[in-house]
């Protein structure tokens, strides 16, 4: 398994650095501009109708793509007292959503205490899993606790084949994957009438835009069903987007530029209008707010003028906040945009 880009000291592992790539490509006109072509320059947001906790960047995974740069070897966790601002603020609301995501989010030691909490609010929850750590043995009862909570399972999976999946996540995790789904079958998990929903999440393995929604939707189900015995609710597709791990891998393939082209030539204003962040609220492991998981890699805190730290929750002050955007936010806008509603890592 590999490092991070933080553990090997690389220069990517800085925002400052990432932001300055971004910043300066030849491939396209600034993204303010191309929102301001369309009128929706600049982008507010429309309220906070979920919020969402990154618990931190420890995963049991080193995947090639991600945004977050977690790792093994990353000991950033949300505390427990940051986990209960995040809770205050939540019963002062009623925002219906509460979306977990990491690194590997169940690592993180409070993680069911604040699933458990979350639903005596009344609130949905969603869990970002990688699948693999299912299959932990610390984490044994870790399916029978996301049914019993009546958790939703947004689980990562690049490909159908084992080759792509474990070229871009690790040798054996397509394996891992496949028996972590089948476990949640069992437990009721993507089943009709179950109401325990398992939804899936494509992202390309290279450096290319994901196909049609509902033509690979259908070709996972067959192929998933027929080779390994797999159901699941939806899939939803989303863009890789160009920071973090995956910017290393744009750079050293010599994609970065076409990539960020393509990203481009997509734009779609619809994709624009509707876009996570104007809906959405992420929490960083230390607290810090950020209009979504992306901005919160670059370390892009939401616009200055609204609370910048969780213990500063103001909903009246953030549900209108002026959306912070950067060149990386084609990728959310290229064609039909990332249907998901944020990363899964």
């Amino acid at each position: 398994m590999g490092l991070s880009l933080l553990a090997r000291r690389d220069p990517l592992a800085a925002a400052s650095e990432q932001l300055r790539l971004l910043a300066q490509t030849t491939a396209c006109q600034p993204f303010e501009t191309a929102l301001n072509a369309v009128e929706l320059y600049p982008l507010h947001a429309t309220g906070i109708t979920t919020l969402q906790l990154n618990l931190g960047k420890l995963c049991n995974q080193t995947c090639r793509h991600c945004h977050v740069d977690a790792g093994p070897d990353r000991t950033e966790v949300m505390s427990k007292e940051t986990l209960d601002l995040c809770l205050q603020a939540l019963a002062r609301t009623d925002i219906p959503t509460v979306d977990i995501t990491g690194g590997a989010p169940e690592l993180n030691p409070h993680f069911r205490w604040v699933v458990e909490q979350a639903r005596l609010l009344g609130r949905q929850v969603l869990d970002r899993c990688n699948l693999s750590v299912l299959l932990i043995p610390s984490q044994a009862d870790l399916g029978e606790f996301l049914a019993q909570h009546r958790v939703e399972v947004i689980a990562s999976l690049p490909s159908y084949q084992a080759t792509q999946t474990d070229a871009q996540r690790g040798e054996g995790i397509f394996d891992k994957s496949m028996e972590a789904l089948r476990l949640l079958n069992r437990l009721g998990y993507g089943k009709e009438g179950s109401g325990l929903t398992l939804n899936l999440v494509y992202n390309p393995v290279g450096a290319f835009l994901p196909p049609k929604q509902e033509g690979i939707e259908a070709k996972f189900r067959k192929e998933l069903a027929s080779r390994h015995g797999v159901s699941f609710t939806r899939l939803y597709t989303i863009t890789n987007m160009p920071i973090s791990r995956f910017l290393e891998f744009l750079i050293e393939s010599g994609n970065y530029e076409g990539y960020m082209e393509r990203l481009a030539a997509a734009f779609n204003p619809a994709a624009a209008a509707g876009v996570m962040c104007r809906y959405t609220l992420s929490v960083g492991w230390d607290g810090t707010l950020y209009d979504c998981d992306f901005n919160q890699m670059l370390e892009l805190p939401v616009s200055q003028g609204t609370p910048q730290h969780i213990r500063d929750f103001d909903p009246a002050r953030l549900h209108h906040r002026q959306i912070v955007t950067r060149n990386h936010c084609y990728g959310c806008t290229a064609g039909s945009g990332s249907s998901c509603g944020g990363a899964v890592t």
